[in-house]
């Protein structure tokens, strides 16, 4: 996929169309494409009768700390020929036990430890990130892909960049790596995409800044079937799901006597974009439709930020 983030136009709305700013068009082109070297763009406590202890289920939960990663070993919970524990993500990489040092052999099952695992309440991953909650194994993997105390990895859709951090350093990183996305102040700003008749997969991405909070603008062209292409246009906040819920944004294309719009909550980053898109939870339209609004291969899209 072909990415671009780039300049954008300044203008609020007045008479549908495109207002800018005298003597002055920022663009933004599409990405360059990722392959490019550059791119633009609590304690716990033990489930029933025992846990006599507030450190009970902590004390418990540490027995099963993985001796290499120290992350816990969860059913099911194989064990070497002298019953040392290693989780199942470090043993394919062991030639022998990092406690005995003596050969894991076969696949050896330690039911027992099994059993008590099902009843012990295990800390989050992100616990040192601040989250307090504790649960059981069968529902700890679930919690964490959604934890709001997860890393949060980079916005920029379809790039190749890996970087994962803080919430409060995300800005700071688009900003050091990704310093061709533009960021527009204002509550309603006009994003004009350049080039939207470029073949293949292509995203176009700028920032919006209002209210306090970032807002990450983002148009995607996907090839569908038989050569069909769809546009998908989604806002996301650069903060969480909680902060997410005051704001509404709406997306509004205008031209040639026609309107189409779409409000919605934006989604925070931590959610991404990808699902939104998957099921068509933003604003979607073809070529035909980017065509009646486009001027010159140019979409100026409307972008109204407002709180709830």
């Amino acid at each position: 996929m072909s990415n671009k983030c780039g300049d954008g136009v300044v203008g609020g709305k007045g008479g549908g169309g495109i207002q800018q700013p005298s003597g002055q068009t920022n663009r933004v082109p599409p990405l360059s494409n990722p392959g490019n070297s550059t791119i633009n763009a609590g304690a716990g406590g033990i489930v029933g009768i025992g846990a006599t202890s507030p450190n009970a289920g902590s004390d418990l939960a540490s027995l099963f700390e993985c001796p290499v990663c120290f992350d816990y070993v969860l059913p099911p919970i194989l064990q070497c020929h002298a019953g040392h524990l290693v989780c199942s993500n470090c043993r394919p990489k062991l030639t022998c036990c990092p406690t005995c040092r003596g050969q894991l052999g076969g696949n050896i099952r330690n039911l027992a430890m099994e059993k008590v695992a099902s009843t012990v309440l295990f800390p989050c991953k992100y616990s040192s990130g601040g989250c307090g909650i504790t649960l059981l194994h069968t529902e700890k993997v679930e919690h964490e892909e959604t934890c709001e105390f997860r890393p949060y990895s980079c916005p920029c859709p379809g790039s190749s960049c890996k970087w994962q951090g803080g919430l409060e350093q995300v800005m700071a990183h688009l900003m050091q790596i990704h310093k061709s996305i533009t960021t527009l102040q204002g509550e309603d700003i006009v994003f004009l995409a350049t080039d939207i008749n470029l073949p293949g997969a292509v995203d176009w991405v700028m920032m919006q800044s209002c209210f306090g909070h970032h807002f990450m603008l983002v148009l995607e062209k996907q090839e569908k079937f038989d050569g069909h292409q769809q546009f998908f246009a989604i806002v996301q906040l650069i903060g969480t799901r909680k902060q997410a819920e005051n704001f509404a944004y709406r997306l509004e294309l205008n031209g040639h006597r026609r309107r189409l719009t779409w409000e919605a909550t934006p989604r925070s980053i931590h959610e991404g974009v990808s699902s939104a898109i998957l099921n068509s939870d933003c604003l979607v339209f073809d070529t035909s439709i980017a065509q009646l609004f486009a001027d010159n291969g140019n979409l100026g899209i409307n972008v109204t930020i407002s709180m709830c």
